[in-house]
């Protein structure tokens, strides 16, 4: 479960196991997880995360699209 970024209180992370799937990124908050899509970028699973939080966390999914989608790839890849 590799930790791709760092924001604050939030983890952004991948389960190795999920390489059959679109990209996208978990992101871990002290409240819960949540899961993001990357193409486009949308919201797949909230467990415990808050609406606002939600939606910061999403900028942040928009700031380092880019970013996310090249480690996910390039753990996927193996």
């Amino acid at each position: 479960m590799p930790t791709v970024l760092r924001a604050g209180s939030y983890r952004f992370h991948f389960y190795s196991d999920e390489f059959r799937e679109p990209p996208h990124i978990h992101v871990d908050t002290p409240e819960g997880e949540c899961k993001f899509w990357l193409e486009p970028i949308r919201l797949a699973r909230n467990k415990g995360v808050p609406p606002r939080k939600i939606r910061e966390i999403e900028k942040l999914v928009f700031e380092h699209q880019f970013f996310l989608k090249e480690k996910y790839h390039e753990h996927h890849k193996r």
